[in-house]
């Protein structure tokens, strides 16, 4: 079953229970699809569908920050809900060691040498870390690494 046949049958299954919050989270997301495949003029294969999934994560955790600097736990509640609804449909995330090494695999694999080669390093690691590491982490501990080499 592909990822947004996935995500349709549990926007079906949340209509039927009841849960008005996890239906329209999918709702928004598939809404979101739509519009990337109508973009794209085909449907959107898995690794597309996860892009957008990662996307919606990634605008609620920025209004989660923004909404707790603002004081206002309720909305920041909202959207963390929201977040562990999305969540599902992510892949499991890369614990701190296993991105330690992808970055030093990356390294060594471009053969980057300063923080100039930021960009192939973030390159080599993009695909084998979709939607299984947050970026900002992820372009730091690159960051860090380069810095520690020169």
């Amino acid at each position: 079953m592909s990822l947004r046949d996935r995500l349709k049958d549990d926007v079906a299954t949340a209509m039927r229970s009841g849960n008005n919050q996890q239906r329209d989270t999918i709702r928004m997301v598939l809404s979101s699809l739509a519009l990337v495949e109508k973009e794209l003029k085909r449907d959107a294969n898995d690794d597309e569908t996860l892009g957008v999934i990662v996307k919606a994560v990634k605008t609620r955790k920025e209004s989660v920050d923004a909404y707790t600097a603002a004081n206002r736990s309720d909305l920041a509640a909202a959207e963390e809900a929201e977040i562990a609804i999305l969540s599902v449909y992510l892949p499991e995330q890369l614990s701190d060691a296993d991105v330690d090494a992808l970055v030093k695999e990356a390294i060594a694999a471009t053969g980057a040498a300063s923080a100039k080669e930021m960009g192939k390093v973030m390159g080599w690691l993009g695909p084998k870390t979709k939607g299984k590491v947050d970026g900002k982490v992820l372009s730091g501990k690159v960051t860090a690494a380069l810095a520690a080499l020169g």
